[in-house]
């Protein structure tokens, strides 16, 4: 059935099959669109219908899909971005991941709602899309070279200008398969986690060009959509308590002394939760030192300050030029391997970009290994003559680039921490942080925000899925917990976030910057959709949609061998403070008690993890019921 005409919507994916080199494109099902919107929904849609169980992430069989929403390549601030799904290789299970830029508005404006690639190329290749037509080109040219060298060639082979096409690639890493390489585009924006960049790899798909066609996307009620993205804009820039407008995740010297204050920020691999720094690596010091030069650079339709470039004007890193980093690679780079010079977390942040390296995974191992050399559990002769001393910048670098080329032990670590520490073994195994499912968490002490490490021991997107931490209880309709830290209280926060507080889950369908809906409630989201579509959509609509989605999510992995066991974290993931305002307390104590009591809200059995038969047939997915039980 193909798509009737929709505002929002073009109604069309792109299907490439790089095995037999042919494009073509498929006609989208408006009931597919209306029940997963777009985004993360629409890419998990299609993954579960065709990935079947025993295809491996690396199998030509296995599908990478960049989806869009109906809000892409609108006036919403932030709706060029995109959400890729597939089969990731570090947890053997579904991945999300989303990046922000330009490609998903371009997509729209050359007559696309996605891209659905399966098989793998011969050679190295990049797929290019115009609003005429779309083909595989050869990019045996651009093989080992970083993805920023990457996306500067295609654009000069192209006879583009910057914002003339969106370019995003993998790096050496993905070409050479490591576990935890992301995709790059735009300089500096990332799809990373759970290896995104390896499957492209193992596809040889070097990169995807999207130009900026001259199509515009079908609103049903353009004026209504504006007032709603101007109104959005004004409650976030308007409210004193929100700075992602202004600085980002970075956040401001106040906020980066709360993380070290409240025991969030991940300090030496967990070893301590004393940074005295911790001010330094905000956005608001950092614009203030005259070693850095800052050049605007907006995502589309974005008006927000926090995006810049960077330039390293003084010191040893000077004329390095990258993506001003956020939160999180900051503290991947910064507090986590124990380093206090700003240029240096600068240049790894963006030396782990130029490589296709995602920042989050990147840190763990670093810190991880400079914790095991500095209590001799490891030496120099194992980690090829580096010496991996706390904030050693250059001995990062080192093993950012043996891992990225696969060379020496970096063909050890390019799997990432779990097998790293795994083929180490004894007591090295004890010091690694990670999920049993095969990931690391973002870079934070979850220890100190304990629905967090839940989150992201649950999730089933290879990353933490709902982020707690951002959603007060108040937010939630939620009374305060006498006891923060309780299985009670930490396990019905995760589940608001999923109920009465979709912001996650269903804005990855809608596929737009978190930043620009910050605080915003369904009633605002649905509105949005409505606008876009002309669908009567509704509040109880959009809670649905992502329950939809999180439960086909989970129904993916389980029927692809992932058991309740894995939905745990590691022994330093989980252990004890011994320092700090957290300093004692243990949440394994209450570990097994909080995922019941998470299963129970959530409609899932508790000794498997899976979604009960009613569950399903609640979220509109009863055909799902067959295969997982």
């Amino acid at each position: 059935m193909g798509v009737e005409l929709l505002g929002g919507y073009t109604g069309i994916i792109l299907s490439v099959d790089l095995t037999k080199g042919l494009i073509v494109r498929e006609s989208l099902d408006a009931a597919d669109l209306r029940n997963y919107v777009g985004g993360t929904g629409l890419g998990i849609k299609i993954l579960y219908d065709r990935v079947t169980p025993g295809v491996t992430w690396s199998d030509p069989e296995n599908l990478l899909i960049i989806a869009t929403g109906p809000l892409n390549g609108t006036s919403v601030g932030g709706s060029g971005g995109f959400s890729l799904v597939t089969k990731g290789c570090l947890t053997n299970g579904a991945t999300s991941v989303q990046a922000n830029g330009f490609l998903g508005a371009y997509l729209k404006f050359c007559g696309f709602d996605g891209i659905n690639i399966m098989g793998a190329a011969s050679r190295p290749t990049y797929l290019y899309i115009d609003d005429v037509h779309a083909e595989l080109r050869d990019a045996t040219h651009l093989a080992g070279k970083d993805t920023w060298e990457t996306e500067s060639l295609i654009k000069k082979e192209l006879d583009k200008s910057e914002r003339q096409v969106s370019v995003f690639s993998i790096g050496p890493a993905g070409e050479n398969l490591v576990k935890f390489a992301c995709l790059v585009g735009d300089r500096g924006h990332v799809a990373a986690h759970n290896g995104v960049g390896a499957v492209l790899g193992s596809k040889r798909l070097k990169a995807i060009a999207v130009v900026r066609g001259k199509n515009r996307p079908n609103i049903s009620n353009s004026t209504e959509l504006s007032r709603l993205a101007k109104k959005m804009y004004q409650e976030v820039t308007g409210n004193p308590g929100l700075y992602f407008h202004k600085f980002g995740t970075l956040g401001t010297v106040v906020r980066a002394k709360e993380r070290v204050s409240t025991g969030i920020l991940p300090i030496k691999n967990y070893t301590t939760n004393i940074f005295p720094e911790g001010a330094k690596f905000s956005k608001e010091y950092l614009s203030t030192q005259p070693q850095f030069e800052f050049d605007w650079h907006p995502c589309w339709a974005c008006k927000f300050r926090h995006c810049h470039l960077i330039r390293i004007l003084k010191g040893p890193f000077a004329g390095c030029v990258g993506e001003e980093p956020e939160y999180e690679t900051s503290a991947s780079f910064g507090s986590l391997i124990g380093n206090t010079d700003l240029a240096g977390m600068i240049m790894l942040a963006n030396h782990a970009d130029r490589l296709g390296l995602d920042g989050n995974e990147s840190g763990w191992l670093i810190a991880w290994l400079m914790e095991c050399y500095e209590k001799g559990i490891i030496n120099k002769e194992l980690i090829d003559g580096l010496e991996m001393r706390w904030g050693d910048v250059e001995a990062a670098k080192n093993i950012l680039d043996m891992v990225a080329h696969r060379r020496g032990i970096g063909n050890i670590f390019a799997n990432g921490v779990k097998r790293s520490a795994q083929y180490i073994g004894g007591e090295a195994q004890k010091l690694a942080i990670y999920t049993e499912k095969g990931n690391t968490p973002r870079s934070h002490d979850h220890r100190a925000c304990w629905s967090m490490m839940l989150d992201t021991c649950i999730s089933d997107t290879g990353t933490d899925a709902y982020c707690p931490y951002a959603v007060a209880p108040i937010n939630l309709a939620f009374p305060p917990h006498k006891d923060p830290l309780s299985a009670e209280a930490v396990a019905s926060i995760l589940y608001g976030t999923t109920h009465g507080y979709p912001f996650w889950p269903f804005g990855d369908c809608l596929v737009m910057c978190h930043f620009n809906k910050w605080g915003v409630g369904s009633e605002c989201l649905a509105d949005l959709v409505k606008a876009a579509t002309g669908w009567d959509f509704t509040a109880e609509e959009v809670a649905q949609v992502g329950l939809r989605v999180v439960n086909l999510l989970r129904s993916f992995n389980i029927r692809h061998g992932h058991t309740r066991d894995l939905d745990t974290p590691s022994l330093k993931y989980s252990s004890v403070p011994q320092d700090g305002p957290h300093k004692g307390v243990s949440i394994k104590l209450v570990w097994d008690e909080m995922v019941n009591q998470y299963y129970e809200l959530m409609g899932w059995d508790k000794k498997t993890g899976k979604p009960l038969p009613d569950t399903l047939k609640s979220v509109g997915l009863a055909h799902v019921v067959r295969d997982i039980w």
